[in-house]
């Protein structure tokens, strides 16, 4: 058995009895009932998921997976794979959007290099917080051939579940994931488009902020590879394999991971979502660990959302990546558990209770 199936079989329900319990001691806390609104479905969640009655999500982390994308020949993309590398290199030395929100919430960002096309070369402060595992120097180009092998396709899975349960020995509450890879949207509109069964033209938008003629562009390469490809749309390998990336299969395996050891899993936007549409191919209770940070501005991750049945957090009209809106997602889910965990009940409180109205 591969570590891959191991883990999906390792995978349980999320606790109902856990969630019922949540909502009677939410009923009870010293204010109207339902007056939290989401706040008070994510504690719920959060229960369901961790199976405690007072959880805590003070260990945060956040994966920002990096690899590079063959298809950028095709002129998919505003900015130039260099950017990848160069981008990198900016999460490690902290200026990054992702590291700046990561310490306003106090959680931790692990970089993962999981297929850029330059050789990353970290300082000893900058390696403790760099993991290198790549699995090739970027994918190919899939308009001409498949982005990777199969064989590949499951090393990036397996990869990202091993890179979770590492980290997952010095303590994990709540995961956030997100990415780094000039060229990934139109990876992850393929995918989209391969799993949900909508028209290109539907799932796939601006990424790096591309020309309408840049647009019109994107939407024939993408028809074209998907043509040519032909993905088995019931095999989320065989998908991954052909219009993929590999940081969106590590991606898939941290999901899986998280799921098998009930960690809540926070996602980011269009490229953590078709990862997530991966994970659920792969093992569709793997979505009842998933919260939706927010609901990007690329219409895909629209898409993905309604499919997987996932209402978003926030609505920023964010379109960054690099895991910054499961870093504001992740902060609002610690926000809900102590409201939850620390507010008074009407009884503990001496506060008065509702009361009927009465009838005239």
């Amino acid at each position: 058995m591969t570590i891959l199936q191991k883990t999906i079989k390792k995978i349980p329900m999320i606790d109902y009895k856990c969630i019922s319990d949540a909502q009677e001691r939410l009923d009870n806390l010293t204010k109207p009932q339902g007056s939290f609104g989401r706040l008070e479905e994510i504690a719920k969640q959060v229960c369901g998921i961790t199976r405690k009655k007072n959880p805590y999500l003070d260990k945060k982390i956040i994966f920002t997976l990096a690899a590079d994308h063959g298809v950028t020949e095709e002129g998919v993309s505003a900015y130039p794979k260099d950017v990848t590398e160069q981008m990198v290199y900016n999460f490690l030395r902290g200026g990054a959007g992702i590291n700046v929100l990561a310490r306003h919430i106090g959680a931790r960002v692990v970089v993962v290099d999981m297929g850029v096309a330059g050789k990353i070369r970290s300082t000893k402060h900058e390696a403790r917080n760099f993991r290198e595992k790549k699995i090739n120097y970027g994918t190919r180009n899939f308009l001409k051939e498949p982005a990777m092998t199969r064989e590949e396709a499951e090393e990036s899975i397996e990869t990202g579940i091993d890179i979770f349960n590492n980290e997952y020995k010095k303590g994990i509450d709540i995961v956030g994931i997100g990415e780094m890879g000039i060229g990934n949207t139109t990876a992850s509109s393929a995918i989209t488009a391969c799993v949900t069964g909508c028209v290109v033209e539907e799932v796939t938008g601006r990424g790096t902020g591309v020309s309408d003629d840049g647009l019109i562009k994107k939407i024939s390469v993408i028809k074209r590879a998907l043509s040519l490809r032909a993905p088995k749309t019931d095999d989320a390998i065989d998908i991954l394999s052909k219009v993929g990336g590999f940081e969106i299969g590590g991606m898939a395996g941290i999901i899986l991971a998280a799921a098998a050891k009930r960690v809540p899993v926070m996602l980011d936007g269009f490229i953590s979502g078709a990862a997530a549409l991966i994970a659920y191919k792969l093992e569709p209770k793997s979505k009842d660990y998933m919260l939706a940070s927010h609901s990007s501005v690329e219409r895909g991750h629209k898409v993905i959302l309604k499919y997987l049945d996932l209402k978003p957090i926030l609505e920023l009209d964010l379109r960054l990546g690099e895991g910054t809106g499961a870093a504001l997602g992740i902060n609002l889910a610690e926000a809900s558990v102590k409201i939850m965990t620390e507010m008074a009940t009407f009884k503990k409180a001496g506060v008065s209770e509702r009361v009927e109205e009465l009838k005239s």
